[in-house]
This record gives structure tokens, C-alpha cells and sequence, in this order.
């Protein structure tokens, strides 16, 4: 199963680092990655395999959520094919 995860947040040293680290010890593999500082906020958007994760999804992404908010980082997985089927055109 593949999910997008996204960061957002005031720009700060190890986010990237922070994030990854975060997704390995759940067992999520990052597929794709783009990310940008705009002033000084981080975005990141990230594509991610979560087919080896050994909890439910949501606890998953609880969790990240949970964690991202310790750094206050907003950060957010979302099923692809939810992604995908609301923000069709």
C-alpha cells in the first residue's frame, strides 16, 4: 500500500532527518520526495510504501501525527487512492 505523507512547519535544522528517521523505525519505505523552503516555512510531500508497517494504518498515522507536533511539525499520511480520489479534476 502506498500513502502521501506532507510536513509542514517553520523552517528548522534535521526536519528531513527527523521525518525519514520517524518513517524506517515504522517500516516505510520513501519512494518519492520533493520538498521546499517558501520564506521560512518547510514543505515537504512525500510518497512512501507502507506495505511492511506491522500496525493499522491509522495507528500509523496517528502516531506520526503525534510525533510531528512535539517539533511542531504538521504532519499527515493519507492513503494514496483517497489522496487521489479527492483531489481529482
Amino acid at each position: 500500500m502506498r500513502a502521501i505523507v506532507t510536513v509542514l512547519g517553520k523552517d528548522d535544522i534535521g526536519i528531513l532527518s527527523f521525518i525519514t528517521a520517524l518513517l524506517a523505525e515504522q517500516k516505510v519505505s520513501v519512494l518519492d520526495i520533493s520538498q521546499t523552503i517558501m520564506r521560512e516555512y518547510f514543505t515537504m510531500v512525500m510518497l512512501v510504501d507502507c506495505a511492511k508497517i506491522e500496525q493499522p494504518f491509522d495507528a500509523l498515522a496517528a502516531y506520526a501525527q503525534a510525533e510531528g507536533e512535539k517539533r511542531s511539525l504538521s504532519v499527515h499520511i493519507q492513503r494514496e487512492d483517497l489522496f487521489h480520489a479527492m483531489h481529482r479534476i
